[in-house]
């Protein structure tokens, strides 16, 4: 049985709940004889790589899908990058802000995901949710959760497959956000449920990927 690592993220800003983690617990712990774990990451740069290694370590996972909120989108995105890069104008849960500064000086300027991001794209649209692919995953903290993700995978386990995908706010989060697009969080689930079953479907494909 194949095993995939979901993590989500603890609330943040002005938000008291966080759909990237709450539709994660709307999901089976087994889908088409698939595992699927779930994990929760604290919004906060200085911590997320060392807690991401401990989940890889202790899942042993086939693939890993980091999923985060992007206010403001109208889909789910899949993640084609992350840059080495942290930047923007709100701090972390711990108070942590950076201005520009590389997540690892000695590290390449982007790592890209090693999901089958295309194919996921397909899959939630098929699921009757809409998506589109992203060509990075920003410069706050679900990009820094990204490239320490791959870094950690090309370094430790270089079979695992890593990959990150962003989801709208959840329909309660905008009552007081007149005009901000969100989605239910069943159809939530239910876009990264089909995004993590085409990475799992993937793994045992003899096809090379583009």
């Amino acid at each position: 049985m194949k095993t995939i690592l979901l993590t989500g993220f603890a609330p943040f800003g002005a938000d008291t709940a966080n759909p990237s983690w709450e539709a994660l617990t709307l999901l089976p712990d087994q889908a088409e004889g698939v595992r699927l774990v779930r994990r929760r990451l604290p919004v906060a740069y200085d911590r997320v790589a060392g807690l991401l290694a401990q989940a890889v370590e202790e899942v042993r996972p086939d693939a890993v899908l980091c999923v985060g909120q992007a206010g403001g989108r109208t889909g789910l995105t899949p993640e084609l990058a992350a840059l080495n890069w942290k930047d923007a104008a709100l701090p972390d849960n711990d108070g942590v802000q950076y201005g520009g500064v590389p997540i690892c000086p000695e590290g390449p300027a982007a790592y890209f995901a090693t999901v089958p991001v295309k194919e996921m794209v397909a899959a939630i649209w098929a699921a009757g949710v809409p998506a589109a692919l992203s060509c990075s995953a920003g410069t706050y903290v679900c990009n820094c959760t990204l490239y320490h993700l791959l870094r950690l995978l090309e370094a430790r386990y270089p079979t695992v497959e890593g990959g990150f995908l962003h989801v709208p706010y959840a329909c309660g989060q905008v009552l007081c956000r007149p005009g901000v697009p969100s989605l239910p969080l069943s159809m939530i689930a239910e876009g990264i449920q089909a995004a993590a079953l085409t990475i799992a479907r993937g793994l045992t494909s003899e096809e090379r990927r583009p």
